[in-house]
């Protein structure tokens, strides 16, 4: 125990060199923040050796990035006249100039497929060759699109509503790169924007790629708002506090190098900036500011003690820092956990997370004694904080209450168990790729709008292996097929799907003259000479690529899905595994469901489950701490008490509130776990200091300690309260519930702390008063003196 006087001392002696040392660090992380980049890719939750991710990587190679489609859609009658129906198409002829695009799917660009008997193939008509100047023959185009061409449902328009749909294909090597975003903000937004004001339409816009990049741009901007947030009001809660604007100033200056730190660790680590590694400034600046609460607490509670610096300085290293380090390891712990999870994303948070937590600890330990030692001593105004009449009423009543008032809260926290419990049962898990998103959002409110027009904008996707090259064109397969695309069509929260299948029924109609009835699949009579226009016909042979992979082996069926949950997805994949289990039989054919938004869904479903595994460990590993510490199974069991019950009941509320358990807020209770334990670890280390003054005591040292570590518990929780607080101002839906989530778990670890942790210690006093379980720390105070240079 003599490490921390020594420290202590080294400290103070060679302030000089330590300060130009977190220059010289600060500098060098500060040049690093030049490789922080934005990630461009969804996030991955599922480890790459995953089925999921097997899957859908095997679907990548065959047919290339499926997340690569923007649409268009417009519902407005007006549309339909010659003026707005060119300028239409002409917008979407614009975008198929850019060097982003690879093709472009709208009415303009919609060719009849017709049989050329002579040459016995398929050729390619336009729908229309000439702009249309009347309004008649705009109708005609519209009523032969809606009426004889039905391979375009669903596709380009909405019989039923008369919706336009334009489908523009992002090259897809570009998908994942800056060049999508630059597409998005320089050309698609700019040119909508245009054609919106000279045609007064209103043009939706969705599909994954723009999702995407509207959402990345929003945690960019919601970076600097947390930042800012976070500053800004714990700095004002410091202040409401201590009443100093120095100590306000110190406190500042640990966090603003502490978050240099953070943004530089993530340069230096290469990793980009997502969802989640966006959270760790912000929350480096919540987690320092109670590091600072203690520090300069304990150090005026010396001053006004015995009013020498020297002395004081060296009590705030010694006796604080062996405390804060413990708190700040557990913190770093519960996030520590995350590094054995298989998912990047989550692993990439925890190393980021804890790495930055013991950092800020360090700078605020070494930062804040030696600016004070620069500093006069404070005054008698910055001192008149610790004798708040409010303050001390609150410590009176705590203290009441748990002297005379323990089978109260006994009493309550039992009832608030058993609710707790109710409420888990009623929490739901939700998969939804954009149920985060920003609710009041334009690009929202389009998605919705695709989702009821036309199914949804979330791709799914169905891989069929036949095994035999040119297997996919067997009349037999085909049928398969179609019995699948009827299930598929059944659920209403998946769109029409798309496959070969429609281009083969489409071909059928263009043998028998364009006649609608005759879209369907051909009979066995049929098939050959349909098939013979087929091979005869390189256009066709172009449509083709994009239901089938140039073997004729592998097959594609798309569809969209709308923002639903797990549970409606377990149901739909369900049956449909079903009817491929009964039309595709194993041996012959392997067919998999895949797509973005199922490979987030069973993400959502991993991360759950390994959830319990890091939570659990993070409990094991404090579980160790706390055993080191106190020497003492009965002790290790009340310290973990207090701070497992505030999980209990955010728990609980979130099922009476109908959050679900989602991938934003399965992070509260590691999170929550990590931080409330340090309000325990506070008062034990103090329970244990007066333990000792008071030769093995129970009562006076419990009294003693929560009268002292009760007012910083009390700061530092309602700095935490709204340090979180923070992330409500968030857009996304999972980083308010977060922050809501994790400011009441904290607000009630701290009740839990300050009235049922020192009731458990009294009520068991009998168990643990004889054991001197608790080694005297050997603290050697060095002995007072008036030399500054003594430092």
């Amino acid at each position: 125990m003599n490490f921390w006087p020594k420290a202590a001392g080294l400290i103070l002696r060679n302030r000089y060199v330590v300060l130009l040392i977190i220059a010289l660090i600060t500098a060098f992380l500060a040049s690093q923040t030049k490789y922080m980049k934005f990630s461009y890719t969804e996030a991955n939750l599922l480890p790459e050796d995953h089925e999921a991710n097997v899957e859908y990587n095997k679907f990548l190679e065959i047919f290339g990035e499926e997340g690569n489609l923007v649409i268009l859609g417009v519902k407005d009658t007006t549309v339909f006249t010659p003026e707005k129906f060119n300028a239409w198409n002409a917008l979407v002829t614009k975008f198929e100039q850019s060097e982003a695009v690879d093709f472009t799917i709208s009415i303009a660009d919609v060719q009849k497929l017709k049989a050329d008997r002579k040459q016995k193939k398929f050729v390619f008509e336009p729908l229309f060759e000439q702009d249309p100047t009347t309004r008649e023959q705009v109708e005609a185009i519209k009523k032969e699109l809606f009426e004889k061409l039905p391979f375009y449902d669903n596709l380009l328009y909405n019989k039923k509503t008369g919706t336009l749909q334009t489908a523009i294909y992002i090259k897809k090597e570009l998908i994942n790169t800056p060049e999508r975003r630059d597409f998005i903000f320089d050309v698609l937004i700019p040119e909508i924007e245009e054609f919106e004001k000279q045609h007064t339409l209103d043009v939706r816009v969705s599909g994954m790629p723009y999702i995407r990049t509207l959402n990345a741009q929003n945690i960019q901007d919601e970076i600097l708002i947390f930042v800012l947030g976070a500053l800004g009001i714990t700095a004002l809660i410091f202040f409401f506090f201590f009443r100093s604007f120095r100590a306000t100033f110190i406190t500042l200056l640990v966090v603003i190098i502490g978050v240099i730190w953070a943004f530089g660790f993530i340069g230096l680590f290469r990793y980009e900036i997502t969802v989640l590694s966006a959270l760790i400034p912000p929350l480096i600046i919540v987690i320092g500011v109670p590091n600072a609460v203690f520090l300069i607490n304990k150090y005026q509670q010396e001053i006004k003690k015995h009013g020498q610096q020297a002395k004081a300085l060296q009590r705030v290293i010694s006796k604080i820092g062996n405390a804060t380090l413990m708190t700040n390891i557990t913190t770093a712990s519960g996030f520590a956990t995350f590094v054995f999870v298989k998912s990047n994303l989550l692993r990439e948070f925890g190393i980021l997370a804890s790495v930055n937590i013991i950092s800020i600890f360090i700078l605020a330990l070494l930062i804040i004694p030696i600016i004070y030692s620069f500093m006069p001593l404070p005054k008698k105004k910055h001192l008149s904080h610790l004798e708040n009449k409010w303050i001390e009423n609150v410590v009176n009543w705590m203290e009441k209450m748990v002297k005379s008032r323990r089978i109260s809260i006994y009493f309550t926290t039992v009832l608030v168990i058993v609710l707790s419990i109710i409420g888990v049962y009623k929490i739901n898990v939700s998969g939804s790729l954009i149920e985060d998103m920003p609710k009041n959002s334009d690009f929202y409110k389009d998605i919705k709008f695709f989702e009821k027009e036309f199914g949804g904008i979330m791709p799914l996707e169905i891989l069929i292996d036949t095994q035999k090259d040119r297997g996919v064109l067997k009349l037999s397969t085909l049928k398969k097929m179609e019995k699948l695309n009827e299930v598929i069509a059944s659920f209403p929260e998946l769109s029409k799907p798309i496959s070969v299948v429609n281009l083969v029924k489409y071909s059928k109609q263009a043998y028998y003259n364009g006649n609608p009835k005759y879209y369907q699949l051909p009979t066995n009579q049929e098939q050959s000479y349909i098939f013979s226009y087929t091979k005869n016909s390189t256009n066709d042979a172009g449509m083709l690529k994009t239901f089938v992979d140039s073997t004729g082996r592998y097959a594609r069926i798309t569809t969209f899905m709308k923002d639903i949950g797990t549970d409606k997805m377990d149901v739909i994949q369900e049956r449909l595994k079903t009817v491929i289990a009964k039309e595709f039989p194993a041996d012959k054919y392997t067919v998999s469901i895949t797509g973005k938004a199922l490979v987030f869904i069973k993400g959502t479903n991993y991360l759950i489950k390994n959830l319990v595994i890091s939570l659990s460990l993070a409990i094991l590993l404090i579980a160790i701490f706390m055993a080191w510490m106190f020497r003492s199974p009965q002790m290790i069991l009340i310290s973990l008490i207090p701070n497992m019950l505030p999980l209990l009941i955010t728990a609980g509320l979130m099922g009476f509130l109908n959050i679900p358990i989602k991938p934003s807020t399965i992070l509260v209770f590691s999170i929550a776990f990590g931080i409330s334990v340090d309000d325990t670890i506070h008062f034990l280390a103090k329970y244990r200091q007066e333990l000792i003054a008071n030769k093995w005591k129970i009562k006076p040292s419990v009294y003693a300690a929560l009268r002292e570590t009760g007012v910083s518990m009390f700061y530092t929780s309602i700095v935490l309260f709204f340090g979180f607080l923070v992330f409500t101002l968030s857009s996304f839906g999972g980083t308010i519930a977060l922050g809501g989530l994790v400011s009441v778990t904290l607000l009630l670890a701290m009740v839990s702390n300050l009235l049922l942790l020192p009731s458990l210690l009294l009520t068991f006093e009998k168990k643990i008063a004889n054991k001197k379980v608790f080694k005297e720390p050997k603290i050697k105070i060095f002995p007072p003196t008036d030399k500054k240079q003594d430092i």
